[in-house]
């Protein structure tokens, strides 16, 4: 059969709120979600791709901006190969979804109804199957899709959707007569998976939105030919989101930070989660005075513990005076490099015993 070349994407989510940044950020992101259409469309042409399949969930939701739209319309068109879109639960196709409002181009088929429909494109031997959300609830119906196999054809679908759960699960697929299922709904990538003949991925979403979609975020080229099937993610995401902890115990907070920041952070989004034991709460607007530059917005948490004396409790007529009185003992004959580890022991065996005296007042009640 003819080697395909598909570019598949999903979960772009365009005029998302991004209620977590200001609102001038916030802004910023919008335009640049817009921006990832352009990307996709060089990517398109740069790859040679003989169609692209948008699976599902490409807007936000039914409202969105003039611009959104003129970008969409425009970069579908500039694609110039055939492009499927199969609506996803935040994006259904009704009355008044834009895929319903807008100037589609000739080159775009989109899904309409939850029954799977299919499209004939003899050019390219190849099928590909669709079906639509029409509601936030009615998914597709694609549990009974049936195909068969013909010579020199390949058997696509595009369906928004996860494996596992309905509409789509591993016995469907594997009785399905399909050679690749294009998912979407999930926004962590799949990579690329089989059951029985059929292959089948979801790409993830093309660049994070929040700090649920961290690390690096891609787009699929899946290619098809008689020896099998092949996935390679291309990342044309403009920035990232990224959570980074950061261990401050004896050491100055903002010295600890630059220690374990990554090179080249100033087109991210950053939280940074400071642990461990501090003898005072970090200044954390210090922090964000010195940190702020290096990042296109940053979040500060703190998530550490203040120091307590573990020798404090050492003279109580209880089982806790009494560890603490031994340890206590070998500390004070113990050389320097042995008395952080007796120190730790007795830290550990402090919250053994707090930890038993917790579970022994529930068992009292």
């Amino acid at each position: 059969m003819k080697n395909i070349k598909i570019l598949h994407t999903a979960d772009l989510h365009l005029d998302s709120a991004f209620e977590a940044l200001p609102a001038g950020k916030a802004a910023i992101r919008r335009a640049e979600q817009r921006e990832l259409l352009s990307r996709l469309a060089e990517l398109a042409r740069s790859e040679r791709a003989d169609l692209v399949l948008l699976a599902g969930d490409i807007f936000d939701g039914g409202g969105t901006y003039f611009e959104t739209g003129a970008e969409f319309v425009r970069c579908l068109r500039d694609m110039s190969v055939p492009v499927f879109i199969a609506p996803g639960n935040h994006d259904p196709y009704d009355a008044h979804s834009p895929y319903a409002k807008l100037d589609i181009p000739q080159n775009v088929r989109i899904f309409t109804e939850r029954d799977v429909e299919c499209a004939e494109l003899p050019e390219l031997g190849v099928r590909v199957y669709g079906a639509a959300f029409t509601g936030s609830t009615d998914g597709p119906d694609i549990t009974n899709i049936r195909t068969e196999r013909a010579e020199g054809t390949w058997n696509i679908l595009c369906a928004h959707g996860e494996v596992g759960f309905d509409p789509v699960n591993e016995q469907a697929l594997s009785a399905s007569g399909l050679d690749y299922a294009a998912l979407g709904h999930i926004h962590k990538a799949s990579g690329l998976r089989r059951s029985g003949g059929t292959w089948y991925s979801w790409p993830g979403c093309p660049e994070g939105r929040g700090f649920d979609e961290t690390g690096e975020k891609t787009v699929s080229i899946v290619e098809l030919s008689d020896s099998g099937c092949r996935l390679t993610p291309v990342c044309i995401a403009s920035r990232r989101y990224e959570i980074l902890p950061v261990e401050v115990t004896g050491c100055d907070p903002l010295l600890a930070v630059h220690t374990v920041l990554p090179e080249n952070t100033a087109r991210d989004v950053y939280r940074i989660v400071l642990t461990g034991e501090v003898d005072t709460p970090p200044d954390l607007s210090r922090l964000r005075r010195n940190l702020d530059d290096c990042f296109f917005s940053l979040q500060l948490r703190d998530e550490t513990r203040l120091r307590q004396d573990v020798w404090e409790r050492a003279e109580e007529d209880s089982l806790r005076g009494i560890f603490l009185r031994k340890l206590r003992e070998k500390y004070n004959s113990a050389q320097s490099e042995e008395r952080e580890l007796i120190e730790q022991a007795a830290r550990w065996g402090l919250a053994a015993l707090d930890n038993m005296e917790e579970v022994v007042r529930h068992e009292d009640k």
